[in-house]
């Protein structure tokens, strides 16, 4: 089984792309996980130059925040085919309300299986507080109704949700690993989506809780005899990155955390 890793643009935003998508080659990454604007001026600079550094691309929507649910329809469709045109890897999609129906959010995933469907573009929906998928309880409630639906799975979002590691939801948790095809290796805890750093010895009981479930992924990806998994290390940029009072300096280096979660998953899946 092959095993790519991608780089979060979020965070990297102050650097140009040219000098991102260099920094991203050189640190040993395959690709990049993006989104991608509408103009398409910059969507080709986009492009041009993860072709011109070899890169591959995961396109990540996030945007769709309207509240009116005809909106929102008519606008998540226009940016999931915006993404398709790019003929990324596939597309991660953050999904959906929390507030919404079971059968508004159904049809938000359905029109997600039409895009896929029309484009030949696999599209993934990742697990986040405030999308259809914010707490493990409720994401199984979609697993079991929903044949197909395939995520990315984020599950630092489901421990501060349920502010537990989850100990007492098992089934919903094994139903998402046998669900998901490409992970966001972030790390959370009961109180919050991020640990300030991995590398840190009181954070390691929540950085093995993720390992053991990822571990659990890679296992049964290598059972199916899949031939790919993806993973986007995506320790965020603050809020997520919490900054020292008055001084507003980060407690740590976004880009030295997500190198290191690549490493360290390279070196435990290779």
């Amino acid at each position: 089984m092959q095993l790519l890793f991608f780089c979060p643009r979020w965070g990297q935003e102050h650097t140009s792309w040219d000098s991102f998508l260099l920094n991203v080659k050189n640190a040993g990454y395959d690709g990049i996980e993006a989104s991608l604007p509408f103009d398409e001026a910059e969507k080709k600079e986009i492009l041009d130059g993860l072709e011109k550094h070899g890169l591959k691309l995961i396109a990540q929507h996030w945007e769709t925040v309207a509240k009116d649910f005809g909106t929102h329809c008519k606008e998540y469709e226009q940016r999931l085919l915006n993404l398709a045109s790019a003929k990324p890897l596939l597309i991660n999609t953050q999904t959906g309300k929390d507030y919404y129906t079971f059968e508004q959010n159904e049809k938000l995933i359905a029109i997600a299986r039409g895009v896929a469907a029309a484009t030949g573009i696999k599209v993934v929906h990742e697990t986040h507080r405030g999308k259809f998928s914010f707490a493990a309880h409720i994401a199984q409630q979609y697993f079991e109704k929903i044949d197909d639906l395939r995520i990315t799975l984020d599950i630092s979002h489901w421990c501060n949700t349920a502010e537990t590691f989850l100990h007492d939801q098992e089934e919903a948790v094994d139903l998402a690993i046998l669900r998901a095809d490409h992970i966001h290796s972030r790390v959370g805890y009961t109180e919050g989506p991020q640990i300030t750093d991995p590398r840190a010895p009181e954070w390691k009981y929540a950085l093995d809780f993720h390992l053991q479930c990822w571990d659990k992924i890679v296992d049964t990806k290598q059972k199916e005899n899949a031939p790919l998994l993806t993973i986007t290390p995506e320790f965020g940029a603050p809020p997520y990155l919490p900054l020292l009072p008055y001084t507003q300096q980060p407690v740590v280096s976004q880009w030295d955390v997500n190198v290191f979660m690549m490493n360290l998953l390279r070196a435990r899946y290779q």
